[in-house]
C-alpha cells in the first residue's frame, strides 16, 4: 500500500512526469527519469529538505512497480546508515561594493564552511609572499580578524606550504574568498573554523574594497540516509550475483534559492540503472545469474554509501561475479572509459570485441584503478569491477548548470545494449 502512495504522490507533485513502466527502453521514460530526479522537489538529492529521502523513495518505489524483491527475502529494499555532513542551510548572500552577487551563479558558500555574516574591509593576498621574506613579513604583520582575505584557486597548494605561524594567521581572517575560474563544488563531512566564499573571478571586481556577507549552516553529526537495493533472482545460478551500481545522491543545495541538478552526475547513471532493472524483471529477459541492482547514497561525500555496503554485505562478497558501476553516462560523442580496465584484461577485452562487433560506440578507452566512484570499495575487497562513464558532449560538473535540458544522451541506447551484452557474456 505505500508503494502505491508514494507512486500516487509522484505523479502529483511532479506533472506530466511518471515512474518507468514495464516496455521496452524508450528515450522518453530515460527524459522523465531524468527530469525527476533533477527536479527542484528533489533539490538535488542532498542532505537538505529531504533530498535524498525523496530520491530513495522514488527509486524504491520503481523497484516495487518492476517487480524486483528486496535482497535476502527482506521486507525492506533500504540499507541504512549516518554520516556526518555539513549543511548550507539558507541561500548565501555576498555583496560587493554595493553590487549584489548572484548565489549559485556567481558564487557558493564552501561546503564547509560554518554560519558567518557581518562586513569586512577587502585584503587582497600579496603573492610576494611566496618568493620575498620581506614582504611576506610586511603582509602577516596586519590585523586579518576584520578583514575578508581573498585569494586565487591556484594559490591554495602555495598557502598550505607556507611556515605554519603564517598559516594560523591566515586562519584569523574573518572571511575568506576564493576565487576561482569556474565554481565547482562538493559535499563535506566536517566544518571548518574560517568561513570561505568561492566566487568566479570574472565577476570580481579588481578594485574591491568591503564586501557583506552571510552564511548560514549546520553541521549533522549523524543525518541518517540509505542505500536502495533490489535484487532479479537468477533461474540457473541464483546463488551467483551480477551487479548494477550507481549513486543517487547529488550535491543538494544551499537553502531554497539554489540547488545542483546532478543530470550527468549522476541521474544519467540512475536512469540507466532502472532501465537495467526493468529490462531484468522482465520474463523472457530473466537472468542466469541473480542480478542485484544498488541505488548508493553518499558518494559524494566521499563513496561512502558503498563503503557502508562492502563492511555490512547482504551477501558474501565472493558470490560477485562481477560488478559494474553506472556514473557519467548523458554523453557518450567520444565514446566511454572504462576504469578498471587494465586491471581486468581479459573482461575489457570482451568488452572491447562485443563493441567492435555491434558498432555501439566510437571507441572505449580504458585507465588503472582510481578511488573515483562506487567501484572502488569493492574491487579493493577483491570483487571483480568496472566503473563505466561516457565521454564528451558536456563540461558542467558540480555546479548548478548540471541540468537535464543540456544533457546530450548522446549513446545512452547503445550503452544500454553493450551493457545488455556484456553481462549476458558474463553469465
Amino acid at each position: 500500500m505505500k508503494q502505491l502512495i508514494l507512486s500516487f504522490l509522484f505523479s502529483i507533485i511532479l506533472p506530466g512526469l511518471s515512474l518507468p513502466v514495464a516496455h521496452a527502453q524508450d528515450m522518453q521514460r530515460v527524459r522523465q527519469v531524468i527530469d525527476t530526479l533533477t527536479s527542484s522537489y528533489m533539490h538535488g538529492r542532498g542532505y537538505i529538505f529531504e533530498g535524498d529521502t525523496k530520491a530513495t523513495d522514488y527509486i524504491q518505489s520503481t523497484f516495487h512497480t518492476t517487480g524486483l524483491k528486496p535482497v535476502n527475502n527482506s521486507n525492506s529494499y533500504h540499507q541504512n546508515f549516518a554520516l556526518p555532513v555539513n549543511r548550507v542551510v539558507s541561500t548565501p548572500y555576498l555583496k560587493v561594493d554595493g553590487t549584489k552577487l548572484a548565489p549559485g551563479l556567481n558564487f557558493v558558500a564552501q561546503a564547509g564552511s560554518p554560519s558567518a555574516q557581518g562586513t569586512a574591509k577587502v585584503l587582497q593576498l600579496d603573492t610576494l609572499i611566496f618568493s620575498d621574506n620581506i614582504a611576506a613579513s610586511k603582509f602577516f604583520s596586519q590585523d586579518f580578524s576584520r578583514k575578508a582575505l581573498v585569494y586565487r584557486q591556484q594559490d591554495v597548494e602555495r598557502l598550505s606550504q607556507l611556515p605554519e605561524p603564517y598559516q594560523l594567521l591566515l586562519q584569523k581572517a574573518k572571511v575568506q574568498v576564493m576565487l576561482q575560474q569556474g565554481l565547482l563544488t562538493t559535499v563535506a563531512r566536517q566544518q571548518n573554523d574560517v568561513p570561505v566564499l568561492e566566487v568566479l573571478e570574472d565577476v570580481w571586481p579588481s578594485k574591491a574594497k568591503k564586501i557583506t556577507y552571510n552564511i548560514q549552516a549546520d553541521f549533522a553529526p549523524a543525518y541518517k540516509t540509505q542505500n536502495i537495493i533490489a535484487v532479479a533472482k537468477g533461474n540457473v545460478v541464483p546463488d551467483s550475483f551480477i551487479v548494477f551500481s550507481a549513486h543517487y545522491d547529488h550535491l543538494g543545495g544551499q537553502g531554497k534559492g539554489v540547488y545542483f541538478p546532478g543530470a550527468n552526475d549522476n541521474a544519467s547513471g540512475t536512469a540507466m540503472l532502472l532501465e537495467l532493472a526493468e529490462y531484468y524483471s522482465q520474463p523472457e529477459h530473466q537472468p542466469k545469474y541473480s542480478i542485484v541492482f544498488m541505488a548508493f547514497a553518499a558518494e559524494e561525500a566521499g563513496l561512502v554509501g558503498s563503503s557502508y555496503y562492502v563492511q555490512h554485505p547482504l551477501f558474501p562478497l565472493s558470490q560477485i561475479k562481477f560488478l559494474i558501476n553506472l556514473d557519467l553516462l548523458g554523453t557518450g560523442d567520444k565514446g566511454m572509459m572504462v576504469v578498471n580496465g587494465t586491471v581486468y584484461p581479459e573482461q575489457f577485452n570482451l568488452l572491447r570485441q562485443l563493441n567492435e562487433k555491434h558498432q555501439y560506440l566510437p571507441q572505449i578507452r580504458s585507465r588503472g584503478k582510481a578511488a573515483n566512484s562506487d567501484h572502488y570499495p569493492f574491487s579493493e575487497r577483491g570483487v571483480p569491477a568496472f566503473f563505466f562513464y561516457t565521454l564528451g558532449g558536456t563540461a558542467a560538473y558540480h555546479n548548478i548548470l548540471d541540468r537535464p535540458e543540456q544533457l546530450p544522451l548522446t549513446k545512452f541506447p547503445e550503452v544500454f545494449k553493450l551493457i545488455i551484452d556484456f553481462a549476458d557474456e558474463l553469465q
